[in-house]
This record gives C-alpha cells, sequence and structure tokens, in this order.
C-alpha cells in the first residue's frame, strides 16, 4: 500500500482526531512517550484513555497514525501504527517579514500566516514600529511565537512548521531577500496586485500600525520590492497579512 492509500485508509479507520506536534523521528511499530505539552493535553484536556488514536507530526513533512498504550498521571505512551508524509504545503513558499506589534496581534498575524501555508517568518524591528525586545525577553517573546506557529499547523493539518525567525532590523532582513517575488504593502502607492509571473518564491513585507517610513519604503525599493495597494480601507498590521497572502495564494498557489 501506498504511504498516501495508508494515510487515507487510517483516517478512514479512525475518523477525525487530534493532532499534536511532536517533533522527534517516529517508525512504524515503536513506542514513544509523550512530550509533557502534549501528555498533559492529551489525559487533562482530551481526556483521551488508552486505546483512543491520535495523529502526531514531527514539524518537518512527516506524520504518523499512533494509539495510546499507556496513560498515567505523569506520561502519556504511544504505540506508532502508520506512518506518512504529511500534505498541505503550499507549492508558493512565501517569506513574510512582519513589523513586531503589541499584545495579541502578533500572535494573531503569525497565527493566519501558518494558516495560510507562509514558510516563514521573521518579526522585524521597523522606522515607526515601537516595540523593541531585549535578551531574555526576546528569547521569551521567540519561543511564545513558534509555540504559536506549531500550533496553527496542529488546527490547520499542515505537518510542516514554518520557522519563526529571531527579530531582526529591516535593514538586515532586506539584505537576506533573493526570492523571485517580492512585496511591500504601502498606502502611498496606487499600484494594485495584477503581477502575471508565476514565482515559486515570494517575500512579503509587513509594516506597523502607520506604515513603513520613509528610510523603510527607500530600503525596499532598493532591494526590489514592489509597492503593493491592498484596496482604499486601511487595513490593521494584523490583518493585512492575512488578506496579502490571500490573494498570493490563490494567484500562485493553492487556494
Amino acid at each position: 500500500m501506498s504511504e498516501v492509500l495508508l494515510a487515507a485508509d487510517w483516517y478512514a479507520r479512525h475518523g477525525k482526531m487530534p493532532r499534536l506536534y511532536v517533533p522527534v523521528v517516529v517508525t512504524p511499530g515503536s513506542e514513544l512517550t509523550l512530550p509533557d505539552g502534549p501528555a498533559r493535553h492529551v489525559t487533562r484536556v482530551l481526556r483521551m484513555g488508552e486505546g483512543a488514536p491520535l495523529v502526531v507530526f514531527d514539524g518537518s513533512g512527516q506524520e504518523a497514525g499512533v494509539r495510546l498504550t499507556e496513560v498515567s498521571r505523569k506520561q502519556a505512551t504511544v504505540t506508532v501504527e502508520a506512518v506518512w508524509p504529511g500534505s498541505g504545503e503550499s507549492p508558493l513558499a512565501v517569506h513574510l517579514g512582519q513589523a513586531i506589534s503589541k499584545g495579541d496581534r502578533m500572535d494573531y498575524a503569525i497565527q493566519k500566516a501558518v494558516e495560510l501555508g507562509v514558510a516563514a517568518i521573521t518579526p522585524l524591528y521597523t522606522e515607526r514600529g515601537d516595540v523593541r525586545l531585549k535578551g531574555d525577553r526576546e528569547d521569551k517573546k521567540l519561543a511564545h511565537w513558534q509555540a504559536v506557529a506549531a500550533s496553527a499547523c496542529e488546527q490547520s493539518g499542515r505537518a510542516v512548521v514554518p520557522p519563526v525567525n529571531p527579530p531582526m532590523t529591516l535593514t538586515s532582513w532586506l539584505g537576506e531577500r533573493h526570492e523571485a517575488l517580492r512585496l511591500m504593502l504601502h498606502l502611498a502607492t496606487d499600484h494594485p496586485f495584477d503581477s502575471k509571473q508565476r514565482p515559486e518564491t515570494a517575500a512579503l513585507l509587513i509594516g506597523p500600525e502607520g506604515g513603513l517610513g520613509d528610510a523603510d519604503v527607500d530600503a525596499a525599493l532598493a532591494a526590489e520590492f514592489t509597492p503593493l495597494t491592498l484596496g482604499p480601507r486601511v487595513l490593521r498590521t494584523e490583518t493585512a497579512p492575512l488578506v496579502a497572502l490571500t490573494l498570493l495564494q490563490h494567484h500562485f498557489g493553492d487556494l
């Protein structure tokens, strides 16, 4: 049986079930002790018992159908019944450069970007951005954002967890860009979304509340980014990537 048919057969026999991110390599027939986070979710939140089926994915593209074989207050053990390559990845690899925003706005932008198939996310320090993270605070935020991305993969059916890179300045990020299509959302333009090329890679720049500053715009233009408007209404910084990514996936991806 092919790997695709194996996955379809396993899902058909067990129906809809929870998906958990477990970043370890699994092989058919092996036993796996779930990490503390997934174990707590299975036993205390979902209240699943021995014999219950679920799906785990390793974050790099592999999925596995497993069954709970031991459940206790301290740990949960599963047996791997089937392994197959995951699906749900877009043919368009988009690298999102997102200006860091306050509170839950950044979480929302990351969550929705992952649901829409983004390949990588880099939080950016921009001219008008008023968030500056240092030391332990930056490390904690980065770990939190990566957890948001993993959770979005669990929900959306993706088996690859896109990296949330350490925050960097916009200038540094622009210097690393080599994508075939490079777009920045910018209010002071009337350039609509009408690209005729069909790229395999794209970079998308989203500014902070209030938009990109003049110096940021000039730097992006020098890096061959095309200014883009999404229409006459001003979108919030966490809404803009959702709309732009939807358009990109519709035109060049799999929506």
